[in-house]
C-alpha cells in the first residue's frame, strides 16, 4: 500500500515542477521583452487604464504650451486651415528664404481661406503702413506674424530696443559651431594642429562667456578673439570629414533656437494682449474712488429730464465703459462747439461702471451742455428683443485681410461697426428723430453742427465709407444673401443716425434676422451690419475723420491736424501705456489734469 501510494505521487510532482519551469522561463523572456519595448518606444501604447503616462517635458516646452493656450484665448482667431497652411509654408522656407510663398501665386481677389476676417478684442488691428519703409511688422514668411498676432507685430518693431548682448550672442553661436566640428576633427590624426586650435579657442570662449552676460562685460580684445575663432571654423569647414556629428549638432542648435524664438514670440504677444485688455491700475483706482464717493453723497444728484428728450436739440450718444475716454469725447466736442446750450450727451454704460460715470459727470461741467448717464442693463425689458443681450457691447472692429494680385503683399483693412447695443437706439430714444453716435476713442477737433444740417437723401446713416473692402470681396462669406458687389463697407466712430428712417425701414428687426442666419460664420456681426445697411449709407466727406491712430504709426501729421475728428481705432489706445506716443498729445489735452481724483490716482501723468 505504501509503495503503491508512493509510486502514484511521482507523476503529479513532475508535472508541477514542469509547470513552474515553464512559468519561470516565461517570466525571463518577458523581463527581456519589456526593456526592449521601452527602448523601441513601444511603451506609449501600453498605458494602464487606471493611470496616465507621465512625461517630463522641458520647462521651456511646458511654458510654451501654457503661453500658447493663453494666446489662443486672447489673440486673434484664425481658421485652422489657414494657420496650418501658413505654418507649413514657414517651415518650407528654411530651404529657400527668397522663394515666393505658395499663397502669393494665386491670381485675382482671393476667397477663403485667403480672405481672413478677424474679430478683434479691444479693436485689435494690424499695420496699414503709408510710409515708404518696409512692412516691419511682417516676418520673412510674408506676414505670418501679422496674421497670427495682429498689431503686436507692428508695436514690437516700432518699440524695439537696441540689443545689449548682440556680441555675446554671436560668440555663443561661434562656440556652438566650433563644438560641432571639434569631435570630428579630433578623430583625424592628420589634423592635430587644427584640433588643438579649435580646443584652445573653445576653452577661451567658455572662459569669456562664463564671466560676461552683456557686451559691456566683454574684454576689449574680444573682436580679435572672434575673428580668430571665425578663421578656425573656416578651416574646419574646409576639411573633409564625417558630417553626421556636425549635422546633428547644427540641427540641434537650429531646433533650440527655433523653439526659443517661438516661445518668446508667444510670450510677448500674450503680454501685449494682456496689457491691452487689462484695466490700468490708475483707472481702476479712479473707478473705485468715484463709486465709493457716489454712495457717500447724493446731494448733487440732479436730473435735467426736460432736455434729455427734446428733439429740437443736438443729441450725441456714446457707448462706453471708460470714464476718462467718454469725458474726453464730450470735452473735445464742447470745446469746439459754437453753441453748447443745445448740446445733450447720452452716455450708455454698464452696471459695473454706472455709478463712477454718474458721479464724474455730475461733478464736472462742460460749459452749457448737459450729460445723461444711462445704465443699459437697467432699461425697460421691453427694449430687448429675444435675440439681443441685455448687457453693454461696444463697437466691434475687424481686420479683413486678402490679396489683390500676384506677388502683392497682404492688404489689411480695419473696419469697425456697430455692436448689438447700437440696434437698441430707436427704442431707447423713442422721442428723438436724429442722433450723432460717437465712439469713446475719438477726439473732436471741429464744430460738429454741420452734421445736423446734412441732407442724407433718405439714407439711414451718415458714415465714413471704406471702399477698400467691398461686398463682392466677401461673397463667399455672404452666401446666398443678395448684395451689390461694389457696395463699400463703412466705419463707426462718427455716425449721423436718422432714427425716424431707421424705424420706418425696421432696421433693427432686419439686423437680428441676419445675425441668426450668419451666426456660425466668421465675422458674423460685420456681415450682418453690412447687409443690414446696404444702400442705406450716406458717405461723409473723408476730411471729417482720420482713423487708425490706435494702430498706424505712419499717418500724415498735417492730415491729423486738419481732420474734424481723430479716431483711435486699434489696440494702442491713448489712455494706455502702449498708446502711440506722437498721437497721445491730441487726446491728453482734453483731460482735466487738475482734477483731484485724476491726480490722486495718477491717471495719464
Amino acid at each position: 500500500m505504501k509503495g503503491g501510494s508512493g509510486g502514484g505521487g511521482i507523476a503529479p510532482a513532475k508535472r508541477r515542477w514542469r509547470g513552474l519551469a515553464i512559468a519561470v522561463l516565461f517570466l525571463v523572456v518577458l523581463s527581456m521583452l519589456v526593456p526592449l519595448g521601452f527602448l523601441l518606444g513601444l511603451h506609449n501604447g501600453f498605458h494602464s487604464p487606471g493611470h496616465i503616462a507621465l512625461q517630463r517635458p522641458s520647462p521651456s516646452g511646458d511654458r510654451s504650451r501654457h503661453i500658447d493656450n493663453l494666446v489662443r484665448k486672447l489673440g486673434p482667431t484664425l481658421p485652422k486651415d489657414i494657420l496650418r497652411g501658413y505654418v507649413n509654408e514657414a517651415k518650407n522656407e528654411t530651404s529657400s528664404r527668397n522663394a515666393t510663398p505658395k499663397f502669393q501665386q494665386q491670381k485675382g481677389i482671393p476667397i477663403p481661406p485667403q480672405v481672413v476676417m478677424q474679430p478683434v478684442t479691444n479693436k485689435n488691428t494690424s499695420n496699414v503702413n503709408v510710409k515708404a519703409r518696409t512692412k516691419a511688422g511682417a516676418d520673412e514668411s510674408g506676414g505670418l506674424c501679422e496674421l497670427k498676432y495682429g498689431s503686436y507685430c507692428i508695436w514690437r518693431v516700432e518699440n524695439r530696443e537696441a540689443m545689449q548682448d548682440s556680441m555675446v550672442k554671436k560668440l555663443k553661436d561661434q562656440l556652438f559651431v566650433a563644438r560641432a566640428y571639434f569631435p570630428s576633427v579630433a578623430k583625424m590624426p592628420t589634423q592635430n594642429k587644427l584640433s588643438g586650435e579649435l580646443k584652445q579657442n573653445i576653452q577661451e570662449f567658455e572662459r569669456v562667456l562664463s564671466e560676461s552676460t552683456t557686451d559691456v562685460d566683454l574684454p576689449r580684445e574680444i573682436q580679435k578673439k572672434s575673428q580668430r575663432m571665425e578663421a578656425v571654423i573656416a578651416k574646419a569647414k574646409s576639411v573633409t570629414l564625417d558630417c553626421n556629428n556636425v549635422d546633428k549638432k547644427l540641427r540641434q542648435i537650429f531646433d533650440l533656437t527655433e523653439d526659443e524664438a517661438s516661445f518668446h514670440m508667444k510670450q510677448s504677444a500674450f503680454l501685449y494682449q494682456l496689457a491691452v485688455q487689462t484695466m490700468p491700475k490708475s483707472l481702476h483706482c479712479l473707478y473705485m474712488r468715484l463709486t465709493v464717493e457716489y454712495f457717500r453723497d447724493h446731494s448733487f444728484d440732479k436730473e435735467l429730464s426736460e432736455k434729455y428728450s427734446d428733439p429740437s436739440l443736438q443729441h450725441y450718444v456714446i457707448f462706453s465703459n471708460n470714464v476718462i475716454a467718454s469725458s474726453v469725447v464730450i470735452n473735445s466736442t464742447v470745446m469746439h462747439a459754437k453753441d453748447t446750450t443745445i448740446q445733450v450727451f447720452h452716455v450708455l454704460t454698464d452696471e459695473q461702471n454706472y455709478y463712477a460715470m454718474k458721479l464724474w459727470f455730475l461733478r464736472n461741467t462742460f460749459k452749457e451742455a448737459v450729460v445723461q448717464v444711462l445704465n443699459i442693463e437697467d432699461l425697460n425689458p421691453d427694449y430687448y428683443d429675444k435675440a439681443t443681450l441685455s448687457h453693454l457691447t461696444l463697437p466691434v472692429e475687424f481686420r479683413v485681410s486678402f490679396r489683390s494680385n500676384d506677388n502683392a503683399p497682404a492688404i489689411h483693412n480695419h473696419v469697425s461697426i456697430f455692436s448689438h447695443s447700437h440696434y437698441l437706439l430707436p427704442k431707447i430714444f423713442k422721442n428723438l428723430e436724429k442722433v450723432v453716435v460717437l465712439d469713446d476713442d475719438v477726439v473732436v477737433q471741429k464744430d460738429l453742427s454741420p452734421l445736423w444740417s446734412l441732407n442724407m437723401a433718405g439714407k439711414v446713416i451718415g458714415a465714413l465709407q471704406i471702399c477698400s473692402v467691398r461686398m463682392g470681396q466677401l461673397r463667399s462669406y455672404l452666401g446666398e444673401h443678395s448684395f451689390r458687389k461694389d457696395s463699400c463697407s463703412w466705419m463707426s466712430g462718427v455716425n449721423v443716425v436718422d432714427l425716424a428712417r431707421w424705424r420706418d425701414l425696421h432696421i433693427s428687426e432686419t439686423y437680428w434676422k441676419l445675425v441668426k442666419k450668419v451666426s456660425m460664420k466668421e465675422g458674423s456681426p460685420l456681415l450682418a451690419s453690412l447687409l443690414t445697411f446696404q444702400d442705406q449709407i450716406y458717405a461723409l466727406d473723408s476730411s471729417w475723420v482720420v482713423s487708425g491712430l490706435g494702430h498706424d504709426y505712419g499717418l500724415d501729421i498735417e492730415g491729423i491736424k486738419k481732420a474734424g475728428v481723430l479716431h483711435y481705432n486699434g489696440n494702442m489706445k491713448p489712455w494706455l501705456e502702449l498708446g502711440i506716443p506722437k498721437y497721445k498729445a491730441y487726446w491728453k489735452k482734453f483731460l482735466n489734469h487738475d482734477d483731484q481724483y485724476l491726480s490722486e490716482c495718477n491717471v495719464n501723468r
